[in-house]
Parts: C-alpha cells; sequence; structure tokens
C-alpha cells in the first residue's frame, strides 16, 4: 500500500512538472507575440528559426522580447529561490527578500552609483547592488546576533526597519539627483524588463540557474534547518556557517536581478506558498517546481504591464506589489485564524 501511495505520489509530482513546462512554453511564446505590436505564433516560429536579422518582425522578436521574456523567467524564478531559502533558514513563512530589506539595501547601492557617477554598465550596476544587499544582510545579521535568545524571529522585524531605512536613504538620494535623471531612476526602481540586454543577459541567467542547482544540491541540510538548529547539529549540518551561506546567495540573487530590472517584490512570498498548495519543498521536484512558477508568473506580469496600457507601459513592481500585498494580508488572517 505504501509503495503504490509512493507511485502516485511521484506520478503527481512529474505530472505537475510537465504541466508546468507546457505552461512555460506558451507563456514564452505569448511573451513574444503579445505588446505594442501584436505577432502571430507563425511569426514568432519564423523568427525564432530564421536567420534574417533585417526584417523588423525579426527585430522585434529576437533584439527586443526575448531577451526581456528571459530575464522576466529569470527573476520570477530567482526571487522565487530566495523566497524559499530564506522562508528556510528563518523557519518563518512571511520572509521574502523584499520584506527583509534585502532588495532595498541592492535598490540602494544601484542609486548611489547611479546618481554619483551615472554609470549604467551591468557589472558595475550589480556589484553596486551587491554591496548593497550585502550591507543590509551584515546589519539583519548583527541585529539578530546582538538579541540571542530570538535570533530567528526577530530577523523578519529587523529586516522591515532595514527595508525603511533604506528605502529612505534612496528617496534622500533621489532628492539631490539632477532632476533629468530622476524619472529614470524612478521607473528603474519600480521594475522594469525594457533594460534586458544580451550582452549582459548572461549574469542573472548564470546566477539564478547556479542557484537553483546549488539549492537542489543542499536540499537535505536545508530541510534539517527546518526541523530547528539542535535538530541540524544532531545530523551534522551546522545551522549557523549553513544559514549564513544562505543569506549571501539569496543577497547575490536578489543583487543581481535588482540591477537588471529593477526593484520588484513579493514574488519570493508567493510563489513559495502556492507551490506548498501542490507540492512538498522538501523535495527536489518541489524546488523545481517552485523555480519554474516563479518564471511563469514573472512572464505574464511582464505581458500584463505591457499590454494593459495602450502605447504605455506599466512598472512590473507596481502589478507585483499590488497581488503582493493582498496575499500577505491574507496569509496573515489565515494564520491569525489558524492560531485561534
Amino acid at each position: 500500500m505504501g509503495i503504490v501511495k509512493m507511485a502516485r505520489s511521484k506520478w503527481t509530482q512529474t505530472a505537475f512538472i510537465i504541466l508546468l513546462l507546457c505552461l512555460i512554453f506558451i507563456s514564452f511564446l505569448s511573451s513574444l507575440s503579445l505588446g505594442a505590436v501584436t505577432l502571430s505564433v507563425s511569426d514568432v516560429f519564423s523568427a525564432l528559426t530564421s536567420n534574417d536579422y533585417q526584417s523588423l518582425t525579426n527585430k522585434i522578436i529576437i533584439e527586443l522580447r526575448l531577451p526581456r521574456a528571459i530575464l522576466a523567467f529569470c527573476a520570477g524564478a530567482g526571487l522565487a529561490l530566495a523566497g524559499v531559502m530564506l522562508q528556510t533558514v528563518t523557519r518563518n513563512p512571511l520572509a521574502d527578500p523584499y520584506l527583509f530589506g534585502i532588495s532595498s539595501g541592492a535598490s540602494f547601492g544601484v542609486v548611489v552609483l547611479f546618481s554619483i557617477t551615472g554609470i549604467q554598465s551591468g557589472l558595475f550596476l550589480a556589484g553596486s547592488a551587491f554591496a548593497g544587499s550585502m550591507l543590509s544582510v551584515t546589519l539583519l545579521l548583527g541585529i539578530a546576533l546582538s538579541a540571542r535568545s530570538s535570533q530567528v524571529d526577530i530577523l523578519l522585524l529587523a529586516g522591515v526597519a532595514l527595508s525603511f531605512l533604506f528605502s529612505a536613504l534612496t528617496s534622500l538620494l533621489l532628492y539631490w539627483t539632477d532632476p533629468e535623471a530622476i524619472s529614470a531612476i524612478l521607473f528603474w526602481n519600480l521594475g522594469s524588463f525594457s533594460r534586458a540586454d544580451w550582452q549582459w543577459l548572461w549574469l542573472p541567467v548564470t546566477v539564478v540557474f547556479s542557484a537553483c542547482v546549488i539549492l537542489m544540491v543542499m536540499r537535505r541540510p536545508l530541510n534539517a534547518l527546518l526541523l530547528g538548529d539542535e535538530s541540524a547539529t544532531t545530523v551534522g549540518v551546522n545551522a549557523s556557517k549553513l544559514r549564513i551561506v544562505m543569506l549571501l546567495l539569496s543577497s547575490l540573487i536578489t543583487a543581481v536581478l535588482v540591477a537588471s530590472c529593477g526593484g520588484v517584490g513579493f514574488v519570493g512570498l508567493m510563489i513559495p506558498h502556492i507551490v506548498r498548495f501542490f507540492l512538498s519543498q522538501t523535495r527536489s521536484s518541489g524546488l523545481l517546481a517552485t523555480f519554474l512558477s516563479g518564471g511563469l508568473f514573472m512572464l505574464w506580469v511582464d505581458v500584463l504591464a505591457r499590454s494593459l496600457i495602450e502605447n504605455q507601459e506599466l512598472p512590473v513592481g507596481v502589478i507585483t506589489a499590488s497581488t503582493g500585498s493582498v496575499f500577505f494580508l491574507l496569509l496573515l488572517l489565515l494564520r491569525t485564524k489558524a492560531r485561534t
């Protein structure tokens, strides 16, 4: 009986992954065909298989929409993985790069570089974003270590406070920045995939997919953390070291994505919770489903951002923040009801 149940469980996991892959394929085609200029699916396939790069249709798909779709997928997948990591190492289901101040710290680092030097190079932006996110994580760990009795519980509250702090510092910098640059910085800070470029696309792709592989490999030690630090230590896991490594990895993912597409919040909170309704994230299939679901979600957010208002583009951060804040409130309500 147990073998039959296990076989059914594996079949369900496989079917769910296959369904996600099919939806992602359809979503990529939709992302490449929908926009200010609507193209047919045959035009998309023709552009992807043709060597004619002079055609206007091919230029729209290959040079504009394809790198944008890849960046959107990587952003959603990466933020979803970062959310899983933070929720696991803190044992707090409300953890998220945005709520933990990591995203705000990365945004602050980019705005410092952009407002002082005007540099917009991908590598420099990624480096400054990582420096800002590391500053946030360092402050976060310092606050947690100072409260020795409740290191895990205090992380979320400290993260929210740091998020407000870095947002305030960013606003102060914008106040003293050249007015001509403010509109560009503000639009970027709200989240946009319009800056997607083949020249720098390798960076988010490499970081996000490498993080997925690392998370798969580290799945068992991470699962041990869910049982508590003492239980993890008994099975040979260095809980403190693993927690710091995962915080650094989530910071790196967030920093690269913030440098690539600006601040996008609540994806790391929503997607892991949604996937948990269907699959356990203690298994490789659950982590893979989270990765794929995050990318799928962000593909459609990008389509909506380009399609909701004619001849205009909404910041993707506005869409994710509006849906994520409602999701966050519902989650708090459900947790409150569960306790009573």
